[in-house]
């Protein structure tokens, strides 16, 4: 959607303190810690863009609570599994011996939005160390909570993800779906049955740039959807909708999320673990 589009499809003025009032109808207030997926393309037209975003979250949340949001960097993988675009075999030597190695500053985000992308800017937003599956944070408990993030746990217990999982976080889907939620793959690794894929990144090590091979919980994000419909089925009190700009939001507790989505997943297996444990 064009600029020019967005403007035309906005039926009302929206700017920080709009974004900064629809906070708190959703209950969003000073204090709190929220993990944010986002899509500026559904919110329309804003002054001030994903920046304006930014500012109304962080003047809502204050310093006093905590943002977080998924950092991920895919191009910094194993190129072998790369199908958007994939690249000619004869590339993956040379990719996995010249990638320049993870730097929490400066490496990009890929398919994080523009949102992302500008709280990554932010000066005082920190970045887990993670080199493909990395989160960022902003707040009271950003440098507890992004401290340390193990390689082959992208999304489980040592992760961002297994810090948060008992605190009282909430998970905010501005404009999209449950298919969004990074959060949902802690439900994954917390089963006891899974599959592993061997995985690699350029990383820094002793002040040395390596390629590093680790194994990685295989995740299925397509599925979310259909588990996210069936905890707001079975818990209806434990999710709230609502709008910021023009998008629809939802706002979840990460703690009620993650223990049924462990459930769902253990007695919803795919076809490939239900060949494995035949």
């Amino acid at each position: 959607m064009s600029e020019f589009d967005r403007v035309q499809e906005t039926t009302s003025f929206q700017s920080v303190e709009t974004l900064k009032q629809q906070l708190h109808t959703l209950d969003i207030k000073a204090g709190d810690a929220i993990m944010v997926h986002s899509s500026i393309k559904s919110m329309g037209w804003i002054a001030g863009g994903a920046k304006a975003v930014i500012d109304a979250l962080m003047e809502t949340i204050t310093p006093e609570g905590t943002i977080i949001m998924a950092a991920q960097s895919a191009e910094n993988s194993e190129p072998s599994y790369w199908m958007l675009p994939p690249v000619p075999k004869e590339w993956h030597d040379p990719i996995r011996q010249h990638t320049p190695a993870y730097d929490p500053h400066l490496t990009p985000l890929r398919g994080m939005g523009k949102i992302a992308e500008c709280f990554h800017r932010h000066p005082k937003t920190i970045r887990s160390n993670h080199p493909v599956h990395s989160f960022m944070a902003w707040g009271k408990h950003a440098e507890e909570w992004m401290n340390d993030h193990p390689l082959e746990d992208s999304f489980g217990l040592g992760s961002p993800l297994g810090k948060i999982l008992n605190e009282n976080v909430k998970i905010l889907l501005l404009g999209v779906g449950y298919d969004s939620c990074t959060a949902l793959h802690l439900s994954e690794y917390l089963l006891e049955h899974k599959t592993y894929t061997n995985q690699g990144a350029a990383m820094l090590v002793d002040g040395e740039r390596q390629w590093i091979e680790y194994q990685s919980v295989d995740g299925d994000s397509d599925r979310f959807p259909e588990l996210g419909e069936a905890f707001e089925k079975a818990y209806p009190a434990a999710s709230y909708a609502g709008k910021l700009g023009q998008a629809d939001c939802r706002v979840v507790q990460i703690k009620p999320l993650i223990t049924f989505g462990e459930e769902w997943l253990k007695n919803n297996p795919p076809e490939d673990i239900m060949q494995t444990l035949k």
